[in-house]
């Protein structure tokens, strides 16, 4: 067993194939799978099931997973101690849409200033996936609802959010659910926090909406509602920084449902020169402008 298999086991869990694997790692397929088959059988026991062009990982395989990102993390971690204190190297960060597009862009902006031997990668998606993302080590850190209560993360709340629902710009007023039932429902995919929010508001009042289309960015869900209704629940910061958003309205939530906190989530143990310079400049506490 070496650091190069465990590299490629990662590789093949994060991708779901090995071409998509190889083309990560800048390796031709035929090599992951034959390093794959080698460990398989120093350890015994299948690491993956194969099923068709895809790979997942075994019961077995989730395990040693665990073990080899921690060996991977723990090298890493040794390479920059050995080469100095100043940040550099790698550093993959997820992001949900909103904080990239709204509050992060300065401080990314100035994290490169500080540290620019760090090479930062940048990748959005829903705030489930971006916790997924960290726990698997495909992110170094992450921008995600919170908070997580998982025992292989450390994190700290960073920024507040008001969230609203959007609707078409004639909507009538918005006293509660029952006035969104039946509508369409715009909505990320279901590892979305703020859907499973908008969900359990909805549930909680037993109302049942019409169907959930699922979007990729707020900017189809402005534009969809504007042309022809529907709702979408929207951090108001996001919501305030959308081109068009006169084009529609907002309705205030209940602060039960309304309140959100994004936190920044590493995994725990996690300590780089690269997380701690990026930890720093969030260490500023959560102030009053920064509410939505």
């Amino acid at each position: 067993m070496d650091l190069t298999q465990l590299e490629i086991v990662r590789a093949v869990a994060n991708e779901g194939s090995i071409t998509a694997a190889a083309a990560r790692l800048h390796r031709v397929p035929s090599n992951l799978t034959t390093r794959i088959k080698q460990l398989e059988a120093e350890l015994g026991t299948e690491l993956f099931i194969r099923e068709k062009l895809r790979l997942r990982l075994s019961p077995t395989g989730r395990s040693f997973l665990e073990y080899a990102e921690r060996i991977l993390d723990l090298v890493d971690e040794a390479r920059q101690v050995a080469v100095g204190a100043e940040p550099h190297g790698g550093f993959s960060l997820g992001s949900m849409e909103s904080t990239a597009a709204v509050r992060i862009p300065e401080m990314l902006a100035r994290y490169h200033q500080q540290c620019p031997k760090v090479q930062l990668d940048l990748s959005t998606g829903p705030s489930g996936e971006m916790i997924d993302g960290v726990l698997s080590g495909r992110f170094i850190a992450a921008f995600a609802d919170g908070p997580a209560n998982h025992p292989q993360l450390d994190g700290k709340p960073v920024y507040r959010e008001e969230l609203v629902l959007m609707s078409a710009k004639h909507h009538a007023p918005m006293h509660d659910a029952r006035d969104v039932a039946g509508e369409t429902v715009f909505a990320f995919r279901d590892t979305c926090s703020y859907r499973k929010r908008l969900e359990g508001w909805l549930a909680e009042h037993r109302v049942v909406p019409g169907k959930i289309m699922e979007m990729e960015s707020y900017h189809g869900m402005l534009a969809c509602i504007a042309a022809g209704g529907g709702v979408a629940i929207i951090p108001r910061a996001m919501f305030e920084s959308l081109a068009g958003g006169r084009n529609v309205a907002i309705h205030r939530l209940a602060p039960q449902h309304a309140d959100a906190t994004t936190w920044l989530f590493w995994r725990r143990g996690t300590d780089t020169p690269a997380l701690r310079a990026f930890i720093g400049l969030l260490d500023a506490p959560l102030s009053e402008a920064e509410v939505a």
